[in-house]
């Protein structure tokens, strides 16, 4: 989900978070209260600086509840019992469905030649 440009930066503020993925900045707030795992640091006036490694985190919930229907408990329970196998599946989709991209990309410009 994160686009090279972004790649570089150190933090992440809610809105371009909540924009990487679709969802409301709600959303965002209450998985912090359900899942320990994502904790960003708030600076002055409770502005929250996600980390990489929250985005990331946030990707991989993302994945397990909207993409794949679990439910809260479910994904908490998926990341309690088997983290590294859950985060190496969703590392191998991420990467596919950036190849998928890739290939239609060149299929789109080579339609165009025609």
């Amino acid at each position: 989900m994160l686009n090279a440009d972004k790649e570089f930066k150190l933090y992440y503020s809610i809105a371009e978070v909540a924009d990487m993925f679709g969802v409301n900045q709600s959303l965002l707030r209450f998985w912090e209260k359900e899942f320990p795992q994502i904790a960003p640091k708030t600076a002055g006036r409770g502005i929250r600086q996600y980390r990489k490694e929250d985005v990331e985190m946030i990707g991989l919930i993302y994945h397990l509840v909207k993409e794949k229907g679990l439910t809260l408990q479910g994904a908490r329970q998926r990341l309690k019992d088997n983290k590294e196998a859950t985060l190496r599946n969703y590392e191998i989709i991420t990467r596919l469905k950036a190849i998928k991209e890739e290939l239609l990309s060149i299929k789109r410009e080579l339609d165009g030649r025609e």
